[in-house]
């Protein structure tokens, strides 16, 4: 074999590769059906203004019982064609979902992808919350429920599109537009907001 053939075989064995990479990775985390998927925007669209905010909401961890320390901040990470814009907070199935800040609860919806999911606002509706992957809801939740910050909302489980052995809650931010329609909006990484100061939960 020539010096030119070895290199191309290899190449084409290193795309391979990445491309089987790129398909298990996507399988990690679970956005909502496309038909119902926030429209993505560059995270560096989001305004200072919208940072400081959040900033000032110090936001509880979405999962009870997980340090700060121990996330990952893999909203930057490829799933395929796309980019996660999300974090995966891993956690054993059944561990509780708190809301990270008070607000209503938007919308509560069940996708292929994002299996059992809950749409939260924030106090102000400038933001929407979501959480997906749930096992389960919380007892009595509902749409247009008012949540205090750590209140239970659901459980960690892989419905959707997560992997079966690897339960974790798929969260982020979006920044929503004049019309606050809570299926669109400007995907923000939570990472930040939820490691700079970490507010304790009661019995979390």
């Amino acid at each position: 074999m020539s010096r030119f053939a070895r290199r191309s075989h290899l190449l084409l064995a290193l795309a391979a590769a990445l491309a089987a990479l790129s398909i298990t990775g996507a399988a990690v985390t679970g956005a909502p059906d496309s038909r119902l998927a926030p429209e993505k925007s560059a995270a560096a669209k989001v305004s200072a203004e919208d940072r400081q905010i959040l900033a000032g909401r110090q936001l509880a961890m979405p999962v009870r019982g997980v340090a700060a320390k121990s996330l990952v901040d893999n909203f930057d990470e490829g799933r395929g064609s796309r980019k996660h814009e999300a974090i995966d907070i891993l956690a054993p199935r059944g561990t509780p979902v708190v809301a990270v800040d008070d607000g209503r609860v938007a919308r509560l919806f069940r996708s292929a992808a994002g299996g059992i999911t809950v749409y939260q606002f924030d106090r102000d509706e400038k933001f929407v919350y979501y959480y997906a992957h749930l096992d389960r809801y919380a007892s009595g939740l509902r749409e247009g429920a008012m949540l205090k910050r750590g209140e239970p909302l659901g459980e960690v489980g892989t419905t959707g599109n997560a992997p079966k052995n690897t339960p974790h809650l798929h969260f982020t931010i979006f920044r929503m537009g004049p019309e606050k329609r809570w299926w669109k909006g400007t995907a923000i990484n939570p990472y930040p907001f939820l490691t700079a100061n970490p507010v304790p939960i009661p019995g979390g």
